[in-house]
């Protein structure tokens, strides 16, 4: 008999004063997938460090003379996101690893003897997965942004090699305004279109503002250059000219000027003081982004933001997947122990991860929607592993 479980017990429930109660069996199919994956965290966690980014650091501190102090700090702050990669795997690792040594012992036929089907069995590793989902979500949303973020500013200042913060040609912004028509709806008629063809950092070169603000008369401005005007909340044009547009189309007034003030929306140098790395940022930040790039009219820029928002939520759940897939596969008799349960761990990411590529192509070059980019490798994992689950329950 089996030394796991005591089957003097009636029953597989435990007094408890929480307000569930836990069974011997949930009790101890958790306590045995608690060792596994912490040590799944530990293990990818220490590969995927090496290979994104410890070779790295250790190149640019023979190459380029980074300072060991530094290198720490960067590789600190590096860590977490290689950590919250990590925790999938580790899912997918710990289930494989338990399930399939309670098969090779025997228990998994002991208890199903007893009447217990595999949809039963599997039920720790499912909230178990859950669980860990929902950690993965937090993980990525609080920590893994603001330290990714931490990690490039301190090795660009370190290296002297600061990214600029801006958008440094062809800045494009539109403006829109709620409108009325003759029928009494309402849309949205575009109010003005700024173009900027350089950004330095402190002021903008070569502008043209097209302004259609008023019915029948539009205006043109040119400037050689502009800088944003905080006190007055304005942009102040430097050696220009201001061209009126009749609605004929014809020249009514031409006005040079070597310093105008022009109320316009600032939004132009929002839009070119921001171009992030996705990754350094949370969902809420990349929708305000998404927000700047639609007005600019960059549609290939926001539909990867739309994508990179889609992934964010999607990621979490393949814990799920591989929670289930591991947990069902480890059901199936198979001889063996924890390396063969390691290998069939790295196919399985292997494929998810080269699904997810092939996906996130698809997506950019908008063969597939954001969504479809985003869930496909989730949704096609969650249909196997629920095969296979539905497999070894017959």
């Amino acid at each position: 008999m089996p030394s796991g479980f005591n089957f003097s017990q009636p029953s597989f429930r435990l007094k408890s004063r929480l307000p569930f109660h836990l069974s011997v069996l949930d009790r101890y199919i958790a306590s045995q997938l608690a060792s596994p994956f912490l040590f799944g965290v530990a293990a990818f966690s220490s590969i995927l460090v090496s290979v994104g980014a410890l070779f790295d650091l250790i190149r640019k501190m023979t190459d380029a003379g980074l300072p060991l102090s530094i290198a720490f700090k960067v590789f600190f702050f590096q860590v977490p996101e290689f950590i919250s990669l990590s925790f999938p795997m580790a899912t997918l690792l710990s289930t494989l690893m338990v399930y399939s040594r309670l098969s090779t012992d025997s228990e998994l036929i002991a208890l199903r003897s007893a009447g217990i089907s595999v949809y039963r069995l599997i039920a720790p590793a499912i909230v178990l997965s859950l669980f860990v989902s929902a950690l993965t979500f937090g993980f990525n949303e609080s920590i893994v942004p603001a330290a990714k973020y931490q990690a490039s500013l301190t090795l660009d200042s370190a290296l002297k090699q600061d990214k600029p913060t801006f958008q440094q040609n062809n800045i494009v912004y539109q403006q829109y305004r709620d409108a009325k028509q003759s029928d009494g709806s309402r849309t949205q008629a575009l109010e003005r279109i700024f173009y900027a063809k350089q950004f330095d950092g402190k002021q903008m070169r070569n502008l043209t503002v097209l302004d259609f603000s008023q019915d029948g008369v539009n205006q043109i401005v040119t400037a050689n250059r502009a800088t944003w005007n905080a006190n007055s909340n304005a942009w102040d044009f430097f050696n220009g000219t201001i061209y009126v547009v009749a609605a004929d189309g014809s020249y009514r007034n031409i006005l040079k000027f070597e310093q105008q003030q022009i109320q316009l929306s600032r939004t132009p140098l929002d839009l070119a003081s921001r171009q992030p790395d996705e990754g350094e940022m949370n969902i809420q930040q990349i929708q305000d982004y998404l927000k700047l790039v639609l007005q600019s009219g960059d549609e290939k820029l926001a539909t990867k933001l739309r994508l990179r928002i889609q992934q964010k939520i999607a990621f979490p759940f393949i814990c799920l997947v591989f929670g289930l897939t591991g947990a069902t596969l480890g059901t199936r008799p198979r001889r063996g122990g924890k390396g063969t349960s390691f290998a069939i761990s790295i196919v399985i990411i292997f494929v998810y991860y080269l699904l997810s590529f092939v996906c996130d192509s698809f997506g950019q070059l908008e063969i597939l929607s954001p969504i479809s980019g985003a869930w496909l490798p989730t949704i096609a994992g969650l249909l196997a592993g629920t095969f296979l689950l539905w497999r070894s329950g017959k």
